[in-house]
């Protein structure tokens, strides 16, 4: 379609006006417990390692020419909220505008709009509690009926695929992927079996009748969430799902420099193995931590997706002034 076919917005003018009473109804929430809300930078200087994220570089090239200072744009402001929290800013959020290359389709879209969290001193079920109570009443007629059903990520692959993810061969996980009809050039490994299986083929099954909390996930999946002491072999972090599609992925937050210096590490070293361009830590987040990161729980929900849920909307698009495709 030609550039001058194609200016009409995705969103109908009725689904802007939901999304501005959902964005009044978050900020609503959150004064109403107190929490603060902030705003960090679309333009950062690290990138997140995470093998499956793609970051969007860009670059601002000196006035009068010159070499151009490789910079990204944030896909989430994780990195940035943490410092704030080391510095003693204490319960914050945000919503802002994220990017992520690569990512497009009905839930997806390049540029979508994040509402991340933290809470100081919450655990981990506390923070559910919180995202069940909004994600209802952002929801609002759509809502389903609770209470939200609370699955560890073993609970869930055994109930489904009838395999424990923590024990079953690399070879069991290929087999109950071929149903996909994926045929990889090279084996995936483990845990990208494992993410398969959950994205592809339970993810899709699960939040039909109510909320779906999936929480332990693998260690090897940890990202910048704490280990379970009870069970080291799990993560501390969850993921919220509603009519099959995720919503939202918490932390209870790692505090340990060392230890996410090491996932870091861990991470740009799978990234070389994948041929994946590998960057610089981000030493001001290391720093924040080595500095004193508060105990506390965090969590990311996209917010075009629940509009997506909230008004009906059959993909993403539908709930954007402009997606990337058109913009």
């Amino acid at each position: 379609m030609s550039a001058t076919g194609d200016w009409r917005p995705g969103a109908s003018r009725e689904r802007l006006v939901a999304r501005a009473r959902m964005l009044a109804q978050v900020r609503a929430f959150f004064a109403g417990r107190g929490v603060l809300e902030v705003d960090t930078p679309l333009i950062v200087n690290a990138p997140v390692s995470d093998v499956h994220i793609h970051s969007a570089r860009v670059e601002l090239t000196p006035e009068g020419g010159g070499a151009a200072a490789p910079f990204f744009l944030h896909t989430s402001p994780e990195y940035a909220m943490k410092r704030l929290l080391a510095a003693g800013a204490g319960d914050i959020y945000q919503v802002c505008h994220v990017a992520r290359a690569l990512e497009s389709g009905r839930v997806h879209n390049p540029e979508f709009t994040l509402l991340e969290w933290y809470r100081v001193g919450f655990s981990l079920g506390q923070l559910m509690d919180e995202v069940e109570a909004l994600t209802g009443e952002l929801l609002g007629e759509r809502r389903l009926p609770g209470p939200a059903e609370r699955l560890s990520y073993r609970e869930v692959f055994l109930r489904e695929l009838a395999l424990d993810p923590f024990e079953a061969a690399t070879e069991a996980l290929a087999l109950a992927a071929a149903p996909l009809g994926l045929h990889a050039a090279a084996p995936l490994g483990r845990d990208g079996y494992l993410e398969l299986l959950m994205g592809a083929l339970i993810g899709p099954r699960l939040g039909r009748e109510r909320l779906t909390f999936i929480h332990g996930y693998p260690a090897s999946q940890a990202a910048l969430a704490r280990l379970d002491p009870a069970d080291p072999r799990a993560a501390q972090r969850f993921e919220l799902y509603a009519r099959g599609i995720e919503l939202a992925n918490g932390f209870h937050e790692l505090a340990a420099a060392a230890e996410q210096r090491r996932r870091f590490e861990a991470d740009n070293a799978a990234r070389r193995r994948a041929g994946l361009p590998v960057y610089a830590l981000d030493e001001r987040l290391l720093a924040a931590l080595e500095s004193g990161l508060p105990d506390c729980s965090g969590v990311a929900l996209g917010l075009d997706r629940l509009l997506m849920l909230a008004t009906g909307a059959g993909s993403i698009e539908e709930v954007m002034a402009f997606p990337t495709s058109r913009a």
